[in-house]
């Protein structure tokens, strides 16, 4: 049956939904590339809570979709911005997260990474900074994973300049037990680091990034770059030490980064691979046979999905990204942790569908359809 899927402009328009997923099964591990995907948190939608108290997970339902993220041979950045790092989760929240998360790996044999922030606090000082990372760093070495060095607020407020930079990750990583990932996160996903790295100059901000990675290669496992700039990453990544990865993060270019060029190659680590978790498993595997183009006709359809998404405000993409899961099965209910659920329009979330639906991304599309019009109904929208 058709459905009448809204518009920007208030209009209907009709659909006519997929009756057969994409065919996709968990197949042999990846081999060319490191992939991880950075996934979300399910929220507890029967707990009485408000968007500014503790977010109430469920946490059987969380693990649950890392366990299905681990089976497609993707590994799991856990507690990352996806998760509502600071957008309804809290420290405490991503604390119980990162140690749950980290045993479920052990336990299946599934790769992890974790966020490192400095989230706990609001304000103060390098000094502050510099013991917020210090706890972040300790719960999750003390979890067995290897740690991602999150973009902070607190340092993007604090620092007076490079200089600042330099030495606060400089005192990290001299610390740090394992290589780390550092994630340099733009402003359009969290308008608070704008500057970062000491300078609204990208060229400026990037000589000093290079300049942390340069001083400490061997407690760099690599760098993450989420600036939505193609070209950027391939000049970053082209000046990287020999050894240290670059994983993309940009969530509009990732076909073309991932595959890469005669001078080298980008690894991912994306918040887009949470809905994409099995197609993007499948493409990673035509490439590991050194088919390109294949690679390519896999992923490059699911680009203007992922472009719908991550759209302006970026910073709420993580809606669309559970509004996708509830679609798939992967939750009982469309609730996010502070109330994000609100965060996008309707006309947003029923282009997602479609473009979601179109790529055959719900294992059981009859149901996708029957929420999408559940979710048609509570907005006033007759079929």
């Amino acid at each position: 049956m058709t459905l009448a899927l809204p518009g920007a402009d208030g209009s209907l328009r009709g659909y006519e939904p997929r009756t057969e997923p994409l065919a996709v099964t968990p197949g042999t591990p990846l081999t060319s590339r490191t992939v991880f995907s950075a996934a979300h948190v399910v929220a507890d939608p029967f707990a009485d809570t408000t968007p500014d108290s503790p977010a109430a997970v469920d946490w059987d339902a969380t693990l649950a979709f890392r366990r299905h993220l681990w089976s497609h041979g993707l590994g799991v950045a856990e507690a990352m911005d996806t998760a509502q790092r600071g957008m309804g989760l809290d420290w405490a929240g991503a604390a119980e997260l990162i140690r749950r998360s980290a045993a479920e790996a052990r336990s299946v044999g599934g790769r992890i990474v974790c966020g490192v922030g400095t989230d706990q606090i609001t304000g103060g000082g390098l000094a502050d900074v510099r013991a917020a990372y210090e706890e972040q760093l300790a719960v999750v070495e003390e979890a067995g994973a290897r740690a991602v060095l999150m973009a902070s607020r607190a340092l993007a407020a604090a620092a007076r300049g490079p200089e600042d930079y330099l030495e606060t990750y400089g005192h990290l990583l001299r610390q740090a037990a394992e290589p780390v990932v550092l994630h340099w996160l733009g402003p359009m996903f969290d308008p608070a680091l704008e500057g970062y790295w000491g300078s609204s100059d990208l060229d400026a901000a990037t000589g000093t990034f290079l300049e942390v990675v340069a001083a400490h290669p061997d407690k760099v496992d690599g760098v993450k770059v989420s600036l939505l700039d193609a070209r950027r990453e391939v000049d970053l990544r082209r000046r990287l030490p020999r050894g240290v990865r670059c994983y993309t993060g940009d969530d509009f270019n990732y076909p073309e980064l991932i595959v890469g060029d005669d001078q080298g190659f980008s690894h991912a680590l994306l918040g887009v691979f949470d809905p994409l978790g099995p197609l993007a498993a499948e493409a990673v595997r035509v490439l590991d046979t050194g088919d390109t183009a294949g690679f390519r006709a896999v992923l490059d359809p699911t680009v203007p999905l992922s472009r719908h998404l991550f759209r302006a405000p970026t910073r709420f993409y993580k809606t669309g990204v559970v509004f996708l899961a509830w679609l798939a099965g992967h939750q009982d209910h469309f609730t996010m942790v502070g109330g994000l659920q609100s965060a996008r329009s309707l006309p947003h979330l029923a282009r997602a569908y479609e473009l979601a639906d179109g790529l055959g991304l719900f294992p059981d599309p009859k149901r996708a359809e029957e929420r999408m019009r559940n979710l048609l109904s509570l907005y006033g929208v007759n079929q």
